[in-house]
């Protein structure tokens, strides 16, 4: 028997509604980063009696503050990146005299989803990946402050910050990914197992951004990610595909969802050897992603008729279910569980 559980990200506090419908999904974003310049060093003397020049007491400059980048499981997309696009750390303050130093700038810290990419804008270089949960990275250091004048020398300016621009690309962190093409019954599924609330109509393109959800078998859980619906060429870009497929890449199974009523009069053994085709044009590690094959709205006559020809075609173990009634669900559930179990001991988590 499965329950579902209120839908978050691993680790992440419930939210009121207990959904992550990911409303306002904003999965890249390009921003300009500045650190901040080092105070000046101070130049100044000690007035002695009698003498022309006193002891040099100039104190030296703060240094400017970093620009750091986040992990956090609080942030779900990078909606925050979408208006307000230019950030700048605190710059040091200038050195006094009598030796006294100037402050620190403070720094700036980003947060952002985990799963994040960030790279340099111009380059495309990817700078660092920030998987989980408080990974963190200084994408920009802050000047260094000048020093103040001493015996032996005069004081010097401070060093201008770092700056930069960058590209951050969100991929979404989920153990299990459904795939399908359009109207397939991904959000149905997902809503069936897990406490989201999806948008679901009879028509394709319903879902228009990945939504996560966490289904719980017995004492395990584990996150599902709802992938808008693919189609051929979506390794190309038709139908946003290619932002889809990038959303995948971080899961451990993929649950090929496939409608075996052909209610919109696609072919099941068509549609499963097209979307694999584009998986493995995206990049050979989706085409090496583990698979559990879904055969959904089984409630139909034609689907119980389909299924026949597409298990002879296709000689691996296909799941029989029902988005709608709930029928084979449970089965799935313990299937995928069992399988990300086997995964989690031969896998390294840098794999994820």
């Amino acid at each position: 028997m499965f329950t579902p559980l209120e839908v978050r990200h691993p680790k992440e506090r419930q939210s009121p509604k207990g959904d992550l419908s990911l409303t306002g999904f904003i999965d890249e974003a390009s921003i300009f980063v500045k650190a901040g310049d080092g105070g000046n060093g101070c130049r100044s003397f000690e007035r002695m009696r009698g003498k022309r020049y006193g002891r040099p007491t100039g104190g030296d400059g703060g240094r400017g503050g970093d620009i750091i980048l986040t992990a956090d499981n609080n942030k779900n997309t990078l909606i925050d990146f979408k208006y307000n696009k230019h950030f700048k750390a605190a710059s040091g303050t200038h050195g006094g005299s009598n030796n006294k130093a100037g402050k620190y700038g403070e720094d700036y810290i980003l947060r952002v989803p985990p799963g994040t990419v960030i790279k340099d804008r111009e380059t495309g270089l990817v700078l660092r990946d920030l998987k989980y949960h408080g990974d963190k990275v200084v994408i920009a250091k802050g000047g260094a402050g000048g020093k103040g004048n001493s015996v032996r020398r005069d004081a010097t300016p401070g060093e201008p910050g770092e700056a930069k621009e960058l590209y951050l690309e969100l991929k979404l962190v989920a153990d299990v990914g459904i795939i399908g093409y359009p109207n397939a019954g991904k959000s149905t599924l997902l809503s069936k197992i897990t406490h989201a609330r999806p948008r679901i109509a009879s028509f394709p393109f319903t879902t228009k951004s990945p939504i996560l959800g966490v289904a719980k078998v017995g004492e395990s859980s584990f996150v599902v990610a709802d992938i808008p619906g693919l189609i051929e060429g979506a390794h190309l870009g038709r139908g946003l595909g290619d932002r889809f497929l990038r959303h995948i890449e971080r899961t451990r199974i993929l649950v090929h969802l496939l409608d075996m009523a052909a209610i919109d009069g696609r072919d099941p053994n068509d549609d499963f050897v097209k979307l694999n085709h584009e998986l493995a044009e995206y990049s050979e590690s989706l085409k090496k992603k583990r698979q559990i094959v879904a055969a959904n709205k089984m409630d139909s006559p034609e689907a119980k008729i389909n299924i026949k020809s597409f298990k002879a075609a296709k000689p691996r173990k296909v799941y029989g279910i029902s988005a709608a009634t709930g029928e084979g669900i449970p089965e799935l559930l313990k299937a995928l569980a069992a399988e990300l179990k086997k995964i989690s001991r031969v896998e390294p988590p840098d794999e994820y």
